[in-house]
């Protein structure tokens, strides 16, 4: 990666982008469960859109150049916020770029947010290792229809406060 990795809001002019790096991402997700029908991979252009408007979510993407090479979703709600969709292209998954997409979240909570969740498959490996190295904690598992996500925590303290306003 010659060119510097760049994380910033997605807006709607880049939704077109960030659908095909989502599917392009969670295709590998889907071949795990045996199932095309995850919403990562179903949700339309226009939902996706609806989704970038809402002043309770938070989507940031990754850029090198000009190219989109992952995101991450973050729904607000009271003193917590909810992380989903994390999605790096297939080229360039492995570079450490969830990572930095996951700690920039941090800098984009409001001042009271207290925890961080997550979910992922319960059989994405790759993803609760990743989660669970940077101090989320397994909570429980939920159905939803055949899959079943798990879902994780991470309280946070005066350590992420001061590291944010740095």
């Amino acid at each position: 990666m010659a060119e510097e990795l760049r994380i910033d809001v997605v807006e709607d002019k880049d939704a077109g982008e960030l659908l095909t790096v989502r599917r392009a991402a969670f295709v590998t997700e889907a071949q795990v469960y045996g199932d095309p029908n995850i919403p990562a991979l179903t949700q339309t252009y226009d939902e996706l859109r609806v989704d970038l408007a809402r002043a309770d979510v938070v989507t940031l993407g990754a850029w090198i150049g000009t190219r989109l090479i992952g995101s991450v979703r973050v729904g607000l709600e009271e003193d917590r916020a909810l992380l989903g969709r994390l999605a790096v292209a297939p080229d360039l998954q492995g570079k450490g770029i969830g990572t930095k997409l996951l700690m920039a979240v941090l800098a984009y909570l409001p001042e009271d947010t207290k925890e961080v969740w997550v979910f992922t498959g319960q059989d994405s490996k790759q993803n609760l290792s990743l989660y669970a190295k940077h101090g989320f904690e397994h909570q429980y598992d939920q159905n939803a229809g055949d899959l079943t996500y798990a879902y994780l925590r991470k309280i946070l303290g005066e350590a992420e406060v001061v590291e944010d306003e740095a």
